[in-house]
Parts: C-alpha cells; sequence; structure tokens
C-alpha cells in the first residue's frame, strides 16, 4: 500500500479531513476574492457594465457547472480506483478527463459565438448593458479551454490528497487575475483602457495561469496518476461511467444558471437595481459557500477511497465532522450578513436605491444560511456514494420547484422585498428532502 493510500486508508478522520479540506478552502475563499475584486472594478466602470456583469453570471455558472460537475465524476471514480488498487483505470479515469474537458470547451465555444447577444437581448433592451454584456461573454466563452482544463488537473490533484497542490493551482490564477483586472480595467502601466472586456481577459489570462501550474504539478509531484497525452482516444464506456456520476452533478449546479436567469427575470420587472442586489449577494455569499464547497471537495475524495475500501465507520465520521464545520462556517456567514450588511454592498459603489433594497435583501437571504450547510454535505456525500441522483432530486425541488416559484409568487404582491424570502423558504424543504434520503443511504452501507 503507498504512502497516499496510507493517508485515505488509515490517517485520523478529523486530521485527514483538515489536511485536505484547509488548502482548497483558502484556494476557493482566493477565488471567492477575485470574484468579488472583479465585480468591485466593474462597477467603477458604471452601473450598466455592472449590471452586464450580473446578467452574463448564470452562463459563467452553466460553465462552472460543465466544469465541476464532470470533476465529481472523475474524482469520485478515481478515489474509487486508488482505494480499489486499480490503477490502469485510474489512469484510464485521468485520460479522459482531459479529453472532456476539450469537448466541453469546443461546446462553450459555439455557445458564445452564437448565442451571446441572443442571450442578453432575451433580459434586456438597454443598449449599453446588451453590448458590454456581448462582449464580456464572447471572450470567456470562446477562451473557455484554460478554465475547464484548470478544474480537471485541480480535481485529480485532490482525488489524490494532494489539496496543497491544488490550492496553488487556483489560488495562481486568481492572484492572475487581481493584479491584472485593474490594469486591463483602467488601462493602467501603457495598456489601452479595456472597460469589461479588459475584465473578461484577466480572467482568462489568470485560468491559464492555473491550469499551466495544475498540469506541471500533475506530471511532476501526482505519482499515483499517469498522463498519457499520446493516448487521448474517447472509451465511452469509460466516458459514460464519469457522467452517470457527473451529470447528476452538472444538472444540479446547472440549476444555478436556470435560477438565476429566472431570478433576473423576475426582478428586472422592479429595477435593475433589483438585479444588481442578486449580482452583489451571490458575489458576497461565496465568501461563505467556497470554503463550504472546498470542504466538500476533500470530503468527496476521502468517502470515496473508503467507500471502495469499505470501511464504513470512516465514510460516517467523515460525514458528521464536514456537517459540523460546514453549519459553523454557514452560522458565520449568517452573523456577518446580518450585522453588516451595509459595509458588504458599499464595495459595489452602491446607489441610495441599491442599499435600501440590498440591506434588507441580505438580512433576509442569509436566514436560510442556517440549513444550507447541512444540505451541501448531504448532497455531496450522495455524489461521492455514486447516489448523484439524490444530490440532483434535492436541487431541482430546492430551486426549480419551490425558489424560483415562490419568488415569483411573492413578486405579484408587489413588494420586493417578500421576493428574498423564497431563499429561506426553498432551504427548508431541502433539509427535509435531506432527512429523507439520509434514510436510505444507511441501508446503502450496510456492507
Amino acid at each position: 500500500m503507498s504512502e497516499q493510500e496510507n493517508k485515505m486508508g488509515v490517517m485520523p478522520i478529523n486530521s485527514l479531513l483538515l489536511s485536505m479540506a484547509v488548502p482548497i478552502m483558502i484556494s476557493m475563499l482566493v477565488q471567492a476574492l477575485y470574484n468579488i475584486v472583479d465585480s468591485i472594478f466593474v462597477a467603477k466602470v458604471s452601473e450598466n457594465a455592472f449590471t452586464a456583469v450580473s446578467l452574463a453570471f448564470p452562463i459563467q455558472s452553466l460553465m462552472i457547472a460543465v466544469a465541476t460537475g464532470t470533476g465529481v465524476g472523475i474524482n469520485a471514480l478515481l478515489s474509487r480506483g486508488l482505494g480499489e488498487k486499480k490503477q490502469e483505470f485510474v489512469d484510464k479515469i485521468a485520460n479522459h478527463a482531459v479529453i472532456l474537458a476539450i469537448f466541453s470547451a469546443i461546446l462553450f465555444m459555439v455557445l458564445g459565438l452564437v448565442g451571446a447577444r441572443f442571450f442578453f437581448a432575451a433580459q434586456t433592451d438597454i443598449a449599453e448593458i446588451v453590448d458590454g454584456g456581448t462582449k464580456y461573454l464572447t471572450i470567456v466563452c470562446i477562451c473557455s479551454l484554460p478554465l475547464f482544463l484548470q478544474v480537471t488537473f485541480e480535481r485529480t490533484l485532490q482525488a489524490t490528497g494532494r489539496t496543497l497542490y491544488s490550492m496553488m493551482s487556483q489560488g495562481l490564477g486568481a492572484i492572475i487575475n487581481i493584479i491584472l483586472d485593474p490594469i486591463f480595467i483602467f488601462g493602467l502601466l501603457g495598456m489601452p483602457k479595456l472597460g469589461i472586456a479588459g475584465a473578461a481577459l484577466a480572467t482568462i489570462i489568470g485560468q491559464t495561469g492555473g491550469m499551466l501550474i495544475g498540469l506541471y504539478l500533475n506530471v511532476k509531484k501526482n505519482p499515483e496518476i499517469h498522463f498519457s497525452f499520446k493516448q487521448l482516444c474517447p472509451d465511452f464506456i469509460i466516458i459514460k461511467r464519469i457522467y452517470a456520476i457527473g451529470i447528476p452533478s452538472i444538472v444540479m449546479s446547472s440549476l444555478m444558471s436556470v435560477t438565476t436567469f429566472s431570478l433576473n427575470r423576475i426582478l428586472i420587472g422592479f429595477s435593475t437595481t433589483a438585479t444588481n442586489v442578486l449580482g452583489a449577494y451571490y458575489k458576497l455569499q461565496s465568501f461563505i459557500f467556497m470554503p463550504v464547497f472546498g470542504l466538500n471537495n476533500a470530503m468527496i475524495p476521502i468517502i470515496g477511497y473508503n467507500y471502495g475500501a469499505r470501511k464504513k465507520d470512516r465514510i460516517f465520521k467523515t460525514v458528521k465532522l464536514s456537517a459540523m464545520y460546514a453549519v459553523g462556517i454557514m452560522l458565520t456567514g449568517l452573523t456577518v450578513f446580518e450585522l453588516f450588511p451595509h459595509i458588504l454592498l458599499r464595495m459595489f459603489n452602491p446607489s441610495d436605491m441599491m442599499l435600501e433594497i440590498g440591506v434588507p435583501a441580505l438580512r433576509i437571504i442569509c436566514i436560510s444560511f442556517i440549513f444550507a450547510g447541512f444540505c451541501i454535505v448531504c448532497s455531496s456525500m450522495f455524489q461521492a456514494l455514486g447516489v448523484s441522483m439524490y444530490s440532483l432530486i434535492l436541487s431541482v425541488c430546492r430551486q426549480l420547484v419551490v425558489l424560483v416559484p415562490a419568488a415569483y409568487l411573492l413578486s405579484k404582491l408587489g413588494d420586493v422585498n417578500l421576493v428574498w424570502w423564497a431563499f429561506p423558504i426553498a432551504e427548508v424543504m431541502s433539509v427535509v428532502c435531506c432527512i429523507f434520503f439520509l434514510r436510505k443511504i444507511v441501508k446503502l452501507l450496510d456492507f
């Protein structure tokens, strides 16, 4: 048994979870920081520029959903293969991860070329928003290959427990983005002033940096996985196995895009400022949710490995500790959002109307944090155990069955403040679903 297998199989769970989770959580906090910095700089260009970036968020979320959802399938199968000591299978999964990243990038390249302007025109008729948003989204979509490969290389590092290297990959990309944002947006250091297009260009260059360091670390520092770029020939049986786990995760994450698009359509009926509040919220909440997602990214390979090794007690302890940490993080977020909403919103150069709408919005939405941490951990556990359909059902019910319809019905009462209550209502329903599915999971682990 290799050193890394010993770590995944016998190291005390709390130490193992923290040693794997903390680097990912740090890298995701950096990722959240660059998302907010990106929006802060764009907001200084104009309110319409900030609106354009906010309206582009659903497509960017969709790209990330495809990348990370595919990564869930890759991560779960890699860690399980390592636990079962099937090296040939592990290498096949790793090589197919690269193939699927390339295919995904081609798909979004086409989408950006033919659909970007239509996407914005479907949401608003303000020419400045449509033109700026189209330019931003076209660049991001056409140059999406670095994003997909960066996520792929991060997940292969995470699957073998090398989360410190994963942090280096993601952190470098985010830092490059943060540095280049003001230079490209405002034309500093002799660069031309590119405005919103500069934000897109900085993002692409940052992702390219993260991709390159991720590739290097996998080839030089990840001996459990062997990439063979001469054998990038698709095996549809392998692809089917990856997406059997990954597609529910992709669909589940993609629902965020559908939800955000739907909520934007509902809120723009009140004002574009209301959509800006939603956009600001999604940027701000990433500081709370990203660490939880980082915790889950560490949890998935631990569960997958021990499920393959048939170590039930380690699985249960991992889930219990993850839930405790996740709830603690979310309660911290709840406290910050309730006490300091003005300070949080002032990062986006808000108008008086944005503050008037945004302060109560943040205080209402963050009530959902009480339940969200537990639900996120449960959803990731379902994915790690290969029952991603539970996660999909949970997400569909939360977002499409409850959140969007509740927001629409509450909007009909004519008060934008009531719309925000759809978030805690949806999260309460999620808790009920999680408890129901957890009772079924106990039977699955009866070995």
